[in-house]
């Protein structure tokens, strides 16, 4: 065995020089063995003796084999056959590649468990993972060449190819995942018939000789689209109702210019420049590709594009409801105020109490409106207070799909009523006007007597009690909807479906529903 002390001449025993630096005789021993740690002598029995400088040369062995470079190389470095610089650079270069490696893995791993990927799936994920950039734009190239086989729609064809995917090197999870789903998207029949449609579209509309803005103004036009359908969303403004009809004449307009150049140009808003723009929308109206952009998006760490499918259902919903130019919105007279808000109350105190009665297991019952359960009601009903609320108050919500009510709906729906009686009487709503129409506030006051008695009603049937709500008002509300919403065109599967005849009987809420085609 290695002597474990100092010799008395300054030199050191392998187990002195393992104390004095906390290497393990075994590792100091395997050093020495491989060359980076000779001994400055052995003693007569042939035991190992190291120099005074043996404790700084194993901590510099010790630190380079921590940071992971290899036994060849250090010896190279104490040899001073190469710099610690040079050699340090060329570990970390190894080490960015190992590090690549890793982080693609982890990738995979991640998207295999956030996909649910099954067993049979799993080598085709990886390969995906492991494809070069050459290789994925081939990918993305056969697919479009493929589906735009025959279609002379250069322009198109050419941004397509210019936003084929580039991973970054380092690719983070949900960019490695969303690759994998755009191979796979791409290799659908129906993927590839969209885009075909998409580009057989193009080549039929796109001007021989586009402007050097075209590009620009279409995604002006497009924005602006977005925008007007936004707010109206927001604001509660139905797609067929009167109010839109000066939304889709500022959309038409405001298109027209972009069509010059184009087969057959519209030349103003009429009929035929409506069922273009109509035409056009419903041909964008592609969800697969929706998806694909998202997906490249993602996958190349781009700005997601706006989702178009809800300000696009309803514009595109506005131009069919009101296929050529019409007055506009044609306001009715202002009510009483003071009239307006009685009404308001009466309606507000039935439909509150019929709220209050509504247990929790009726919650999910269906309702008379298509799709919303009594739950559902409710809460639109709530929303609908808190609009006008914010309204008068000048910080109009933008909410309309968030839960309204929370874990006491009966609490939620009195508050929502008590707020908005509020802003009747305190904020001088129902003296003003709003809008560029100069909408008085009084009708504000008015419409929700309507909503509330009209979406009463309804609850009131899904709860099997009776329709006879307000029954000292309900003949006002009905006069205020036929002023409101007579011009409303009547559509089954609109807002408001062809007015029904009510029984002889039927009091003043029921021939309100039967108005408005319930």
């Amino acid at each position: 065995m290695d002597g474990m002390n100092e010799d008395g001449g300054g030199l050191l025993t392998i187990g002195a020089l393992a104390r004095r630096t906390g290497v393990p005789v075994k590792t100091v021993r395997r050093w020495s063995d491989e060359g980076l740690l000779p001994p400055a002598a052995r003693t007569p029995a042939g035991y190992r003796l190291y120099g005074p400088e043996a404790p700084a040369r194993l901590e510099i062995v010790r630190t380079l084999r921590d940071l992971g470079i290899g036994v060849a190389d250090i010896r190279a470095v104490l040899r001073s056959e190469r710099t610690v610089a040079d050699t340090a650079g060329c570990w970390a270069d190894a080490l960015d590649t190992q590090i690549r490696t890793l982080r693609l893995r982890r990738a995979v791993l991640r998207a295999v468990a956030a996909r649910g990927t099954a067993a049979e799936e799993l080598p085709d994920v990886h390969r995906l993972a492991r494809l070069t950039a050459a290789e994925r734009r081939r990918i993305i190239e056969e697919f479009i060449a493929d589906a735009l086989d025959g279609v002379a729609a250069p322009a198109y064809r050419a941004g397509l190819l210019a936003a084929a995917p580039d991973l970054p090197e380092d690719p983070a999870p949900d960019q490695l995942a969303a690759w994998i789903d755009l191979a796979d998207l791409v290799q659908r029949p129906e993927v590839r018939a969209a885009l075909r449609r998409l580009a057989e579209y193009s080549a039929r509309t796109t001007p021989a000789e586009p402007s050097a803005t075209a590009a620009e103004d279409a995604a002006r036009v497009a924005g602006l689209m977005r925008e007007r359908a936004e707010t109206a969303l927001a604001a509660g403004v139905a797609a067929d109702s009167p109010a839109a009809e000066p939304v889709v004449a500022e959309l038409v307009a405001a298109w027209l210019p972009t069509q010059a150049g184009t087969a057959d140009p519209p030349q103003r808003d009429d009929a035929h420049a409506r069922a273009r723009l109509l035409e056009q929308l419903e041909a964008a109206a592609e969800p697969h590709i929706e998806r694909y952009w998202q997906l490249m998006c993602t996958a190349t760490g781009r700005p997601q594009p706006p989702s178009w499918s809800a300000a696009g259902t309803w514009t595109a919903g506005a131009l069919r409801a009101h296929p050529e130019p019409g007055p506009g919105l044609v306001l009715p007279p202002a009510p009483d105020a003071q009239r307006a808000l009685y009404v308001y109350e009466r309606v507000a105190a039935h439909v509150a109490a019929l709220v209050d009665a509504v247990p929790g297991e009726a919650l999910e019952r269906p309702t008379p409106c298509d799709d919303w359960t009594v739950r559902q009601l409710i809460d639109h009903m709530t929303w609908e207070n808190l609009m006008i609320t914010s309204i008068a108050r000048d910080a109009p919500r933008t909410d309309p799909d968030a839960d309204h009510l929370g874990d006491d709906h009966a609490a939620a729906f009195r508050a929502s009523v008590g707020a908005l009686l509020a802003a009747f009487t305190g904020t001088g709503l129902l003296e003003r006007t709003y809008g560029p129409y100069g909408a008085p506030g009084a009708l504000f006051a008015q419409q929700a007597a309507v909503e509330l008695l009209a979406h009463g009603w309804d609850l009131a049937r899904a709860l099997g009690a009776s329709t006879d709500l307000a029954p000292e008002v309900a003949d006002e509300v009905l006069e205020a909807a036929r002023g409101i919403y007579g011009a409303a065109p009547r559509t089954e599967g609109g807002s408001f479906a062809p007015e029904r005849t009510a029984p002889p009987a039927a009091g003043g809420a029921d021939r309100l529903a039967a108005y408005l085609g319930r």
